[in-house]
């Protein structure tokens, strides 16, 4: 008999999930004993699918790891840095030596999260049974299926764990679970309870009311009102798109950036508004471009939305299909005019780009080709280009840092044209060219000296991150490589980022292998510089 009865009224009272509490029905497991997994290999990338070998950071220092995730919690700064941080995260590797698994699940999960990858990041602890989860795996699950509108994915591992969370939203989760379990009438009494209680603002509770109801039998109307609301929360907004609530504009338009990463990835949300916010993925990394092209397209082709609405889809359409060269150009330049600010509009651009002939008299518009051919990785096409630009331009530089590993030095006298010419603030391309092809070894050592003297640049300065780094690429492993790289490239804009850090970051990438990535990220810098 457990201790501390509650009295029949109470028992009366209470609903299905507190009763199996109180007598110890709650089941440990949510799957067959031979079903169930160790907590090893955690991730979804393999090996063989491009991912990191599981043992690259099984023996190192499992202090130095941590920190490094811990540290890891907003965006990147470089698209090119988070596809590659995305790649790390996501692949199935063993926890170091002296840290729980199920703990470095939980911060790989929390650091994708912060970079916009929810669905990635429900992808790694759906990795994970269930049954092992401690707070902070739930939380960053928690987090993930929020920013993929799938909250009812969350059910099974709340449903094993009520007891791990004791905030308004886990309440109102355990009922909306119940709801979808066939418990409707518990469900909405228990909603009811937290909307008297005020364990939750009302319209948190509201919006869980509605969402619950669709579950069926115990479903009512329920208004939403959003006059009192001062911010969108991951709650409101992951449930209004699910419900289909419309967001008011002025609630919406000052929401914080994670709300155009997440409409991205919730498939309930309207069309027009995921093609609007592409462009930040897309600049991100989160999107590929061939995802952008796919959403534009749907635009196109749904009868849904007016011809003004869909100009954008119609300028992209025209730079693929368009019969003159000078049309498509034309069209493609009109995309990046319209918002010259996105970087995701040179993504989306790429293909588009690629397709248009080598032709030297295209002036002005071969650097932003090119640097569009490179955002989504098209290097051998933009290398066609070589023969058509001249030395010491934009595009140019673009080219050099772009050349394949084992490319010729790179001659000081091209290096300073470029930068007589370099009109941008503080010659920020200048100094973010002379770190990458420094990185990438295609500079002498004096050389590096003299131009970084020039452009009031110490490149090869030392810090703890920056010997960390080194260290890490000393000892070849990859793996704690991108984890440093990825720490040193936080950030919300380029502004935020030193040439200091692109040098050591290219340098200890292009030294374990990763030299694809290390040209990618160089020329991007000099891009967005």
């Amino acid at each position: 008999m457990p201790a501390n009865l509650p009295s029949l009224r109470e028992l009366e009272a209470m609903e299905e999930d507190e009763l199996n509490e109180v007598f110890g029905l709650r089941p440990r497991f949510d799957i067959p004993a031979a079903a169930r997994r160790a907590v090893a290999e955690v991730g979804v990338l393999s090996q063989a699918e491009g991912g990191f070998p599981a043992a690259s950071l099984a023996n190192q220092p499992a202090r130095l790891v941590q920190a490094a995730l811990v540290a890891s919690d907003g965006p990147i700064v470089s698209r090119w840095g988070h596809i590659l941080m995305r790649r790390a995260l996501a692949s199935r590797l063993d926890a170091p030596a002296g840290l729980n698994p199920v703990q470095f699940a939980a911060l790989r999960a929390r650091a994708l999260n912060a970079m916009g990858e929810g669905t990635v990041a429900r992808a790694l602890v759906q990795d994970v049974d269930g049954s092992s989860y401690n707070r902070a795996l739930t939380d960053a699950a928690f987090d993930a299926y929020l920013a993929t509108g799938d909250v009812l994915g969350m059910c099974p591992a709340a449903r094993l764990h009520p007891q791990l969370r004791e905030d308004g939203e886990w309440e109102l989760l355990q009922a909306i679970c119940a709801a979808y379990l066939g418990d409707n009438r518990g469900a909405e009494r228990r909603l009811s309870r937290a909307l008297g209680t005020g364990v939750a603002p009302e319209i948190d509770v509201r919006l869980a009311q509605r969402y619950a109801g669709a579950a069926g039998q115990g479903g009512r109307a329920v208004e939403i009102e959003w006059d009192e609301v001062e911010e969108l929360t991951p709650w409101r907004f992951a449930l209004a798109r699910a419900v289909g609530e419309d967001i008011p504009p002025a609630l919406r338009d000052g929401a914080p950036a994670w709300t155009d990463r997440s409409d991205v990835l919730i498939p309930a949300t309207p069309l027009l508004a995921r093609v609007a916010s592409a462009d930040a993925a897309g600049g991100r990394g989160i999107l590929s471009s061939a995802a952008m092209v796919d959403l534009y397209s749907q635009l196109w082709a749904s009868d849904a939305y007016s011809r003004e609405e869909k100009t954008d889809a119609g300028l992209l359409r025209d730079a693929y299909t368009a019969p003159a060269v000078a049309d498509r150009l034309a069209a493609i330049v009109q995309l990046w005019q319209r918002d010259s600010d996105s970087y995701g509009r040179l993504v989306l651009t790429a293909y588009a780009a690629a397709r248009l002939p080598v032709d030297e008299d295209i002036g002005e518009s071969a650097a932003p080709l090119i640097a569009s051919m490179l955002a989504a990785g098209l290097d051998q096409n933009a290398l066609l280009w070589s023969n058509a630009v001249e030395e010491g331009s934009e595009a140019w530089a673009l080219l050099a840092i772009a050349q394949p590993q084992g490319s010729d030095t790179v001659d000081e006298s091209d290096v300073r044209n470029f930068m007589d010419d370099d009109g941008s603030a503080g010659q920020r391309k200048s100094a973010f060219l002379v770190a990458g092809l420094a990185g990438l070894g295609r500079l002498s050592s004096n050389n590096i000296t003299e131009l970084g003297n020039d452009l009031g640049v110490n490149y090869t300065r030392s810090s703890a991150w920056s010997e960390k780094i080194g260290q890490a690429a000393q000892v070849e492993n990859p793996a704690l490589v991108v984890l440093l790289a990825g720490l040193g490239m936080q950030g919300a804009s380029w502004d935020q980022m030193t040439p200091r850090h692109l040098y050591h970051i290219v340098s200890a990438l292009n030294r374990v292998g990763l030299s694809a990535e290390a040209r990618m990220i160089a020329a991007e810098a000099v891009a967005r510089g």
